[in-house]
């Protein structure tokens, strides 16, 4: 039952307990605000998984037999075979359409912080890539020439029907990420050069080759742009890095997702440095 929307899971099941984790100490498997919700047979979400999971479930189901209780202090040692080393408190409430509102407004508001990915392209890298995307914490767009290129893409993809696709890359979302991989490599540079002509994005991606990356950087230097040395250094070519020489089309959009997440996860971790006042 987990791949149900909250909305679907809550309708579904009318008696429902919601775990949280309310205090993350040490090495866990999730920080705290993570929940999820339990019913008598079927659970949405997850606070970790493993043993510590099991008790919590067990717990919120004895709570909804009119048992259980309202608060767990877990250490995630060998005593309950994981070895996290860390420790959790878990807090258990009945589901109220108070708490079910606070927990729609929460997600609402997790999906408007995602960053935007933009995909120029949409063959069969750019399929599987839109596919490896979706499931991640990522607002994924794509742009195509070619109506019948978005035809087959997932349902939470949003999707553009456009003669001249490097028009969209100034809708981009600042520190979002442009990733081109589109039909045509005059179209790719074309969008590569107004997409890095932007310091706004954490991301400027296009897929190819060294060969492709002298290239373009040589077509940069013909048209006569200024900072063509630095706009090739934030430039990912080719994407998914060169340790896995792999061409297929999902490992990838494996690599590209694994980049992107590392990209993102290392631009918070300097935004959390910033935040952190100085002693």
């Amino acid at each position: 039952m987990r791949d149900l929307s909250l909305i679907a899971f809550i309708t579904s099941h009318p008696h429902l307990v919601l775990v949280e984790i309310t205090q993350a100490k040490g090495s866990t498997p999730r920080e705290a605000g993570t929940f999820m919700l339990v019913a008598d047979t079927a659970i949405w979400g997850t606070i970790g998984g493993g043993q510590f999971e099991y008790m919590a479930i067990d717990n919120a189901r004895a709570m909804l037999a009119g048992r259980g209780e309202a608060a767990m202090d877990i250490p995630l040692g060998p005593e309950i075979g994981q070895c996290c080393g860390g420790h959790t408190r878990l807090a258990f409430r009945p589901l109220t359409p108070e708490l079910a509102d606070m927990l729609e407004r929460r997600l609402r508001e997790e999906e408007d912080d995602r960053p935007a990915v933009t995909l120029f392209g949409s063959g069969h890298v750019g399929q599987a890539l839109a596919k490896a995307l979706v499931p991640l914490p990522f607002a994924v767009t794509v742009i195509e020439t070619r109506a019948e290129a978005l035809e087959d893409l997932p349902d939470d993809t949003a999707r553009h029907l456009t003669a001249m696709p490097e028009a969209f890359v100034d809708k981009i979302p600042a520190s979002g990420a442009a990733i081109i991989l589109t039909h045509d490599h005059a179209l790719d540079f074309l969008i590569a050069q107004r997409a890095l002509a932007r310091h706004d994005l954490a991301y400027v991606g296009m897929i190819g080759s060294r060969t492709k990356r002298a290239t373009f950087s040589h077509w940069l230097k013909r048209q006569g742009d200024d900072d063509s040395d630095g706009m090739m250094s934030r430039l990912v070519l080719p994407i998914g890095g060169a340790a896995v020489k792999d061409k297929r089309p999902a490992v990838i959009a494996a690599l590209v997702a694994a980049e992107l997440i590392a990209t993102y996860a290392a631009r918070q971790d300097q935004q959390s440095k910033r935040q952190v006042p100085s002693t």
